[in-house]
């Protein structure tokens, strides 16, 4: 390998992948789906991202370079497969950036006083503006973002955490499993991002640089949202509000901690908006250019080119969803239902791409726990059904035979 990516770099890029601003709001939707027994699913989904992220971590080192979850899904199963795997993406990207602009819109109307919704409505149309005009968000600004997303939960949780009081855990379980298990399917959207391990090995300088950027990863979520969910409960109680982080703040560090976090979470989603909707454009231009998407689409899918028709394309998707969209619950959950199924087949298919011995059975201790995390998501299945149903249709209409395309 002739990468130059350190551990430190590589631990960044990483934790930028699977924490987002979701978390931001995740806490309040976990604690009102299982009351205070939520902390049992952020410790399950923890348990299922360890073998998760080893697997891609090690399908990474062994394929560097391989084009992303996609890609590997068509080599280890075929063309159509990995145009179905494109869709799941590329489907969740309108729903999920209209939810990801509306956790940052009431953050604004509790902090700012402005409208939600047109806060929402104000993100987007900067992000979509952005990606017009050709402006990215740079690797070093995208690090930057974590690390200010890093500091503001661990500020949270350690200026609030002596406050927290005993008999906000009681009852504990007053919905019972079926409520550990709803919140576990929306807690989904915060457990997912582990697969841009898969196209990161390359960058590293040394072979087991990915695998320690890894464990290092995992360490720093698990204390995150260990942190977040058992201070967030014992502070605020499973009846808090649906802006948690604001009131963790203003309780460690008084009324100051309002207007910060409403401008903090402005930019947090904002930056993670304006990313998605980059990679989505690109991967429409993929999928189009493969047969999985109109060839009208793969105009401007070129190094250097802006893939308008494509974020066009994304565009007037979200209009509807951000038209209809009166429960941020509802949207979490139907991109968590997605974005678990292109986790769960690309560790399905490490089990076939990788070799026998440890890496093969922590692919198949994945692949267990990933479609166990995917049947949490319940009817919201409903969601990647159909986007794959639409992905077997589009590609049927073209039978040229590409693995090209990439996440």
């Amino acid at each position: 390998m002739n990468g130059h990516m350190g551990a430190w770099h590589g631990t960044a890029l990483l934790v930028g992948a699977v924490l987002g601003p979701g978390m931001l709001v995740l806490p309040h939707l976990a604690a009102a789906s299982a009351g205070p027994a939520s902390v049992l699913a952020w410790a399950g989904m923890l348990a299922l991202s360890v073998p998760v992220a080893l697997t891609f971590a090690a399908l990474g080192t062994r394929y560097p370079g391989g084009g992303g979850v996609a890609a590997v899904v068509g080599l280890a199963f075929g063309r159509r497969a990995a145009a179905v795997t494109g869709w799941w993406f590329y489907g969740a990207v309108p729903i999920g950036t209209v939810a990801g602009a509306l956790v940052g819109g009431q953050y604004v109307e509790a902090c700012l006083g402005l409208d939600a919704t047109l806060a929402a409505c104000l993100i987007l149309a900067a992000a979509f503006a952005a990606n017009a005009a050709g402006l990215r968000t740079s690797g070093r600004l995208q690090i930057g973002f974590v690390a200010l997303l890093v500091a503001l939960l661990a500020t949270a949780v350690i200026s609030a955490a002596p406050h927290a009081d005993p008999a906000n855990f009681t009852p504990f379980a007053p919905y019972g499993l079926a409520g550990v298990a709803g919140a576990a399917g929306v807690l989904m959207f915060a457990f997912v991002g582990w697969e841009a391990a898969s196209h990161l090995s390359g960058e590293f300088a040394g072979r087991n640089g990915l695998l320690r950027a890894t464990a290092a990863t995992l360490v720093v979520i698990g204390l995150l949202y260990a942190g977040v969910s058992v201070t967030s409960v014992g502070v605020l109680g499973a009846d808090m509000s649906a802006v948690p982080l604001t009131g963790m703040l203003e309780l460690g560090l008084g009324p100051v901690a309002r207007p910060v976090t409403g401008v903090v979470a402005v930019l947090l989603t904002f930056g993670a908006v304006n990313t998605y909707l980059a990679g989505a454009a690109r991967l429409g231009a993929a999928l189009a250019a493969d047969g999985a998407l109109p060839r009208w689409f793969a105009r401007g899918g070129a190094p250097g080119q802006t893939p308008y028709r494509s974020l066009g394309l994304v565009l007037a998707l979200s209009v509807p969803v951000l038209v209809w969209a009166v429960d941020l619950d509802l949207l979490m959950r139907a991109t968590s239902a997605c974005l678990a199924a292109v986790t769960s087949a690309g560790v399905a298919a490490a089990v076939r791409m990788l070799p026998a011995g440890r890496h093969r059975v922590t692919a198949i201790v994945g692949t267990g726990m990933s479609l166990l995390g995917l049947a949490f998501c319940g009817a919201y299945l409903l969601v990647p059904a159909v986007l794959g149903a639409v992905a077997l249709a589009a590609t049927g209409l073209n039978p040229r035979r590409s693995y090209k395309i990439g996440l």
